[in-house]
C-alpha cells in the first residue's frame, strides 16, 4: 500500500513539474524569421477569424518580455481574451535582427522601450502602440491593466454599434 501512495505521489509530481515547465522562455523571438511575411500572414488570419493583429516587440535578450509572455501564458483570463480578439506575433529586435524597415514602417515604436506592444487591423494599419511599461506593477504585471489593454484595443472595442446611441 505504502508503494502505491508513493508512486501517486511521484506521478503527481513530475506532471505538475512538466505543467510548470511548459514555456520555453529562451525562444519566444524568431531572429531569423521572415517578419514581413509573417505578419502578413498574421492579417491574413485576422481577417479571417475578426480579430486584430498583436505585435509583441521584443526579443529573447528581454527579461520583461518574458515576463509578459508568461504571465499572459499562466492566466486562462488573460490569455483568453487575448485569444478571442487578436492573432498574435512575437516581431524580433536582437543584434542579430532589429527589424528597422518594419519599426520605421510602424512610427519607431522602439522609442518606448521593450516589450512594446503594436495593435494592426485585419488591412495592416496601425491603430495603437502600447508602452509596455504602463501595464507593470512592481517586478510583474498588472491583470487589470493588461485586460484592460486587450479590452479596449480589441475588434469588439472598436464596433460603432457600441457608440451610436451614446
Amino acid at each position: 500500500m505504502k508503494l502505491y501512495v508513493w508512486t501517486i505521489l511521484l506521478s503527481v509530481g513530475i506532471i505538475t513539474s512538466a505543467k510548470a515547465q511548459t514555456h520555453d522562455l529562451e525562444h519566444i523571438y524568431n531572429p531569423s524569421a521572415n517578419a514581413k511575411a509573417d505578419i502578413e500572414a498574421a492579417e491574413k488570419q485576422a481577417a479571417k477569424e475578426n480579430k486584430h493583429v498583436l505585435l509583441q516587440i521584443g526579443g529573447n535578450w528581454c527579461i520583461w518580455c518574458k515576463r509578459f509572455y508568461k504571465f499572459v501564458e499562466d492566466d486562462p483570463e488573460l490569455k483568453a481574451a487575448m485569444n478571442k480578439g487578436f492573432v498574435v506575433y512575437h516581431l524580433n529586435y536582437s543584434k542579430e535582427n532589429k527589424n528597422l524597415p518594419i519599426l520605421q514602417s510602424l512610427g519607431y515604436p522602439q522609442r518606448f522601450g521593450f516589450p512594446v506592444f503594436v495593435v494592426l487591423d485585419a488591412k495592416g494599419n496601425r491603430l495603437h502602440t502600447q508602452n509596455s511599461g504602463l501595464l507593470e506593477s512592481a517586478d510583474s504585471y498588472d491583470k487589470k491593466k493588461v485586460a484592460d489593454f486587450l479590452k479596449q484595443w480589441s475588434p469588439d472595442a472598436l464596433s460603432p454599434a457600441y457608440y451610436i446611441n451614446q
